[in-house]
């Protein structure tokens, strides 16, 4: 009888700007009770945020090792400041921990350097993550926009390298060297008084007819939908995956990784741990969409079966 090697659980970067006591209570929670085997930590949306969580990063890190949590830390998605650089360049030199690349522009820093690549670097096929491996990669995070199609074929074509799947959260979708959600409240991005700590699960926005589009996130664009993989992940963690991503969101956390946790183990089933989710989330659409090549806002209920005739 063959046994299916569960995959880790991951958690990754804060893209909102919480307080910086909020910011380490939230993962020394995590450190304490959540079921994740890999946590990413680290400004990833806006270099102007970096000061609040500061002064708590050692003894988070300090927490999350001493639960037994594997640390990664992230570099941001966009750099188009020298002031930015020196701050990639800094995590990237000074830190003993892995990096996590979430811009092409920090891959030649992190050359010799053991590393990962983030969601937000577009890996749409097997030859650019063969690419990346060759330059020294380790661990790939797809990006939530990949159906499972694609997956599979990325999956298969490197069997035995650790691909990360985006499974929970706002999908990232855009990042501006602009900052619309400032513009929003008749601010720039100069003198934006850290508007976006006013929401931190996103600002939600609507078109002219009053539906829900989108979220803005300081100088991210993200989905108005939360994306929910729980019922659609084992056959993709059949075909090879590796790790299931967490992206964290203003609910309780530890309850949502303890959900995939249990759906993964196959101690609840993948319907009832959506039931179950939407009680921790309330009031937010979920989304499956782009998984199953519709629309990234549709919702495929019982993906599973579904997914099980996909190529």
């Amino acid at each position: 009888m063959t046994t299916t090697l569960q995959p880790a659980l991951s958690l990754g970067p804060v893209y909102f700007l919480w307080d910086g006591p909020k910011w380490r209570d939230f993962y020394f929670r995590i450190a304490d009770e959540a079921p994740v085997e890999h946590v990413t930590l680290g400004e990833t949306v806006c270099s102007k945020r970096q000061h609040f969580a500061e002064p708590h990063v050692a003894e988070v890190i300090e927490r999350l090792e001493s639960a037994g949590k594997q640390v990664t830390l992230s570099t941001l998605a966009m750099v188009t400041l020298e002031r930015e650089s020196r701050q990639v360049r800094d995590v990237i030199r000074e830190s003993l921990h892995p990096v996590e690349v979430n811009d092409l522009s920090a891959l030649a820093l992190v050359k010799g350097r053991s590393h990962s690549i983030g969601p937000l670097v577009n890996v749409y096929n097997a030859a650019t993550a063969r690419l990346l491996a060759s330059r020294g990669a380790e661990n790939i995070c797809l990006p939530p926009e990949l159906p499972a199609g694609s997956i599979r074929q990325i999956l298969g074509a490197m069997p035995g390298f650790s691909f990360e799947l985006f499974a929970f959260g706002r999908m990232p979708l855009a990042i501006s060297a602009r900052c619309a959600h400032a513009r929003s409240k008749g601010l720039t991005k100069d003198n934006c008084q850290f508007i976006c700590g006013e929401e931190p699960d996103g600002l939600p926005l609507r078109t002219l007819d009053r539906q829900s589009f989108l979220v803005l996130n300081g100088v991210q664009t993200m989905s108005n939908s939360c994306v929910v993989l729980l019922d659609d992940l084992a056959p993709l963690v059949a075909a090879g995956l590796s790790r299931i991503r967490l992206s964290p969101q203003d609910c309780d956390m530890v309850k949502v990784a303890s959900l995939y946790r249990a759906a993964l183990d196959g101690s609840m089933c993948g319907e009832e741990a959506v039931s179950d989710l939407m009680n921790v989330y309330p009031g937010v659409r979920f989304s499956n969409g782009f998984l199953h090549q519709r629309e990234g806002a549709a919702w495929v209920a019982r993906g599973r079966n579904a997914l099980a005739g996909q190529t």
